[in-house]
């Protein structure tokens, strides 16, 4: 199978990367939180090592899959922002020559995290490219990086799969039911690794449905701080979900490395390891909680928008396979009558400036309560 089918609903995107003809030393891969960019930069990255143009089962593409490729180095952030540092020993290991195969592959995931002084350093290497390192980077939107960067790169743009393509897919993958998967595609709005938690996690999806609920009971402005607390508690249980396991797993394999079981006392000369192993974590829940709260946010802003077509769609049967919130169609339908479109309008514009308040260093519940307080006005 080939490394480009989990690549779904990407045909002009495969057809670029796949082509030799446009070959060049820089890419940059852009499209919307869930279209696949990650997964798009790994399969591209493979049909470049593997001697078969991406066979997907060689073991070249075995071990792009699975991270552990001598010619392949990159760097998924487990930050808020990607260190200066990181990106210097990547520009490092880019002029080392290909040690099995035709090229050494670098991928950033999350380019969009550089600062701009980091991004310099990455830029050095862009303008004068070693011979057979190829760099691919991603980023949401190419207005996220430098346009220095921007001019030495070839940008691919990925859109939004179809909720159809994404509930096939988690259907091939998960063996879920078709009227499942096109739930969880729907309701997580086609962004595939969302659609996947909320077919195989109950518990996310009842986190979900539970947001929806506040949303749309929300009359004042006593609802609205009580609801912000509590988005942050769901927000912080979705972090949590994410990150106890991989946490536990990481601590676990640490001590096993050294020779330490579950409970034995960490000796003097190791306390520095695991307390950075400790520090590690802690950013990366602290990165896992801002993730959570914006996909809380992006779900709110799913509400509104079912409003504004209830309001707006004359005839409800035009509009009832459109909701992205069906299953909550009352409560939405509730909220719709208590708002006019003018006010469902200034709702979303106070979500975006939730979101950006949020990426600002705003505390998070302040920023919520600011948000549902503006929500709720009559």
């Amino acid at each position: 199978m080939s490394v480009w089918h989990d690549v779904v609903g990407q045909p002009e995107a495969v057809a670029t990367l796949s082509d030799p003809t446009a070959m060049t030393h820089a890419w940059l891969i852009t499209g919307p939180p869930g279209s696949g960019r990650s997964n798009a930069a790994y399969a591209f990255a493979a049909s470049l090592l593997c001697d078969d143009n991406g066979c997907g089962t060689c073991p070249h593409c075995r071990q792009v899959a699975a991270r552990t490729h001598p010619d392949l180095a990159y760097l998924a952030t487990e930050r808020v922002i990607i260190s200066i540092d990181e990106v210097r020993a990547l520009v490092q290991k880019a002029y080392f020559s290909p040690s099995v195969s035709t090229y050494r592959v670098i991928v950033i995931e999350d380019a969009d995290r550089m600062a701009e002084r980091t991004s310099n350093v990455l830029l050095k290497a862009l303008e004068e490219p070693p011979e057979r390192t190829v760099w691919i980077l991603c980023a949401p939107s190419e207005a996220d990086l430098l346009p220095t960067i921007r001019s030495r790169v070839r940008s691919v743009r990925l859109r939004v799969p179809s909720i159809d393509t994404v509930a096939t897919l988690l259907t091939q993958r998960h063996g879920i039911s078709h009227d499942d998967a096109r739930q969880a595609a729907r309701l997580a709005q086609s962004h595939i690794g969302m659609a996947q938690r909320l077919a195989l996690s109950p518990e996310a999806a009842l986190r979900r449905a539970e947001t929806v609920d506040l949303i749309t009971g929300v009359t004042g402005v006593h609802d609205a701080v009580m609801a912000a607390a509590r988005l942050l508690d769901i927000a912080t249980a979705d972090a949590n979900a994410l990150t106890k396991e991989r946490d536990e797993l990481e601590l676990g394999q640490a001590r096993a490395s050294v020779g330490l079981g579950p409970d034995d006392p960490v000796p003097a000369n190791m306390r520095t390891f695991f307390k950075s192993l400790e520090e590690q974590q802690k950013r990366r829940a602290t990165r896992s909680l801002r993730d959570g709260i914006d996909r809380i946010l992006v779900d709110v802003m799913s509400v509104y928008r079912d409003v504004l077509i209830q309001q707006l769609v004359e005839s409800s049967r035009d509009h009832g396979d459109a909701l992205i919130n069906l299953e909550h169609a009352d409560g939405v339908r509730a909220l719709a009558a208590r708002r006019s479109p003018e006010q469902a309008l200034a709702a979303i514009a106070a979500i975006e400036q939730a979101r950006e308040r949020i990426a600002s260093n705003v505390a998070p519940v302040l920023a919520l309560e600011a948000m549902l307080i503006q929500a709720s006005r009559q």
